[in-house]
């Protein structure tokens, strides 16, 4: 056994000082074999046992001076000995238990927590803001008051069941996409090992065992379209309106298109010449690029729109950029309910017997396609929907552009009355 230092008192450990270098230096104490102080240049003091354990020397800290005094240094020296003598090396033993704590807050990451860390991630994947605050809100307004606050490695099947089960019924598709983030936040949480499996929020051989199939109780819901026979109605009506968003529900109502897609188009899009409008793959649903062909009616809508001076959008809001979803809306509802103060049904679903809105316009387009004979394939592409298997995708290059603009003409002249031999005149494009 080496020789035991001298023991220093407490009044001499607090005078010691640095003899001066760039090193650290080790003074003994003494009263434990093996017991130094430790300091650095700056002056900062510390414990250090020297020990050897297994045929290896060790340095085994044990604090910072004066958080740690003389004596409390010194019966954590004799106690890391006694453990040398057990055959307990101190310093693996106090790296496996910092490795379990780590672990152990690790795994009480709260699910609310891992639904934060989770976020950024899913954030990247929707194309629009609307996608990225339904992700959000649905967790927050259904998830978070019950599953926020408990640990996600705590979280059981009857957890998620308690969320899940008061809307089921109700809001059936709500709850399925609900369960489906909950699910991916979970999933995250056990990759990231916060957690492990199995996922409380899996649907097969889990929580199908406990509820219903979403496609048993699940009445779809359609948009709400407008009636064949009122569409020649609607639009004269819709054309004898002001204002940037009834000119965009026009050009919603003539092209077909999504209402996003039409807020969203910038000038660069439109080559009014070609009459032709492509939209980039960006700002599509479907990822993918899209042509619009069209008529003579819309390229005379777009001459004649007031364009904003240093703005790109199309159709603008009055403070710049693009207009909302909510003011198409509101443009169509407050048509019908003038339809219904002058003692008229409205402008009614024939199906639901509820008031048209705005993406409706597009199942009105496709029954009228379909039943003036058009070609399935080119009306669905003419909606931007995806036409055929991915093998016949792949074979099938043409988007029927210009089949496309005789079609989009033909439903811009029944929409004016054509067919009804009521002809509302429209504006040409000299006009």
């Amino acid at each position: 056994m080496p020789k035991i230092a001298d023991e220093l008192s407490a009044l001499e450990i607090k005078k010691l000082k640095h003899p001066g270098g760039r090193w650290n230096a080790v003074i003994n104490v003494g009263g434990v074999t093996g017991l130094q102080m430790q300091i650095t240049p700056a002056g900062a003091k510390s414990w250090l046992l020297r020990v050897t354990v297994g045929g290896k020397r060790r340095k085994v800290g044990l604090g910072s001076y004066p958080t740690i005094t003389l004596a409390a240094a010194r019966e954590r020296a004799r106690e890391a000995l006694e453990m040398i003598e057990r055959g307990v090396d101190p310093v693996e033993q106090r790296r496996a238990a910092r490795a379990a704590l780590a672990a152990q807050q690790a795994r009480s990451l709260t699910f609310a927590e891992a639904m934060e860390k989770f976020a950024p991630k899913k954030m990247a994947e929707f194309r629009s803001e609307k996608q990225r605050r339904l992700w959000r809100n649905s967790l927050e307004l259904h998830a978070l008051p019950i599953l926020g606050s408990i640990p996600v490695d705590q979280i059981t099947r009857a957890d998620v069941l308690r969320v899940l089960e008061p809307i089921w019924t109700e809001k059936t598709e709500t709850a399925t996409k609900l369960r489906g983030r909950i699910e991916g936040v979970m999933t995250w949480a056990e990759v990231a090992g916060h957690c492990e499996g199995p996922n409380p929020a899996r649907w097969q051989a889990n929580l199908d065992q406990f509820l219903p199939q979403p496609s048993k109780i699940r009445q779809e819901q359609h948009y709400p379209a407008l009636a064949l026979a009122d569409a020649p109605r609607w639009f004269s009506d819709l054309r004898g309106r002001e204002g940037m968003a009834t000119r965009a529900l026009e050009f919603v109502a003539l092209t077909a298109a999504r209402s996003g897609e039409v807020r969203g188009a910038v000038w660069s899009e439109i080559d009014i010449g070609a009459g032709l409008w492509t939209i980039a793959g960006a700002r599509m649903k479907s990822g993918r690029p899209h042509r619009v062909p069209l008529s003579t009616e819309a390229v005379a809508l777009l001459h004649d729109l007031p364009r904003m001076d240093g703005g790109e959008h199309v159709f603008w809001a009055v403070r710049g950029g693009m207009l909302s979803d909510a003011s198409l809306s509101a443009t169509i509802k407050r048509m019908h309910a003038a339809e219904v103060k002058t003692g008229h049904p409205g402008y009614l679903d024939p199906m639901s017997g509820r008031p048209a809105v705005v993406h409706g316009l597009r199942s009105t387009f496709r029954q009228w396609a379909a039943e003036r004979g058009y070609d399935r394939d080119m009306a669905e592409m003419q909606l931007a929907h995806a036409v055929g298997s991915d093998v016949e995708r792949a074979y099938q290059r043409s988007d029927m552009l210009e089949r496309r603009r005789a079609m989009m003409a033909a439903w811009a002249g029944f929409l004016g009355g054509e067919e009804a031999g009521q002809v509302v005149p429209l504006r040409g494009a000299g006009a």
